[in-house]
């Protein structure tokens, strides 16, 4: 079968695969080394308004981006962090939230609306919340008492206005 798989219109993967052939076309190995210049790890939401190495001033191989709904911390980002620590040599932890986040509105009863969807219920929690600032000083807290992580001492959280651009730190004892 042709790439197209028979469709008569391009798809958005068919776009993005298509922009990869063009920057492919004119990439040249910048030879980096997969540690973060900078041994700094943020963590953020997948939001797609955040552009967050335009916005924190970050180049290519500067940092490990690490993003989920929320920029939540959850089991699995605790993974990353400890691999981005542990084997990649990064020290400090930045956290960011935002503004106008889709998870303000969920609550964990969007687990109990796809289980009827589907019939059964999905096995991760939503993470979902209703106050920006107490969740980033939440995802801070996880940060600093894990166990599986060895550089806890420079963990800072932020909330980022995506009206303004700005952003806004948290203090982490309210």
């Amino acid at each position: 079968m042709s790439p197209d798989h028979g469709r008569t219109q391009p798809t958005v993967t068919d776009r993005l695969v298509q922009a990869n052939a063009e920057y492919a076309a004119a990439f040249t190995d910048p030879g980096m080394d997969a540690r973060p210049v900078l041994k700094v790890a943020v963590v953020a939401c997948m939001d797609a308004r955040l552009d967050l190495h335009a916005a924190l001033g970050l180049e290519l191989g500067d940092c490990h981006t690490i993003r989920n709904a929320g920029g939540v911390v959850t089991d699995d980002i605790i993974r990353s962090l400890t691999i981005s620590q542990r084997a990649l040599g990064t020290r400090s932890v930045v956290l960011i939230h935002h503004t106008g986040c889709g998870l303000l509105s969920l609550t964990e009863d969007f687990r109990h609306e796809i289980e009827a969807e589907v019939g059964q219920r999905p096995p991760w929690a939503v993470e979902a919340f209703k106050d920006l600032d107490q969740d980033v000083r939440q995802s801070m807290q996880r940060v600093r008492t894990s166990p599986f992580l060895p550089h806890r001492d420079d963990v800072r959280g932020f909330v980022f206005d995506v009206s303004t651009g700005l952003l806004r730190e948290i203090d982490p004892q309210r």
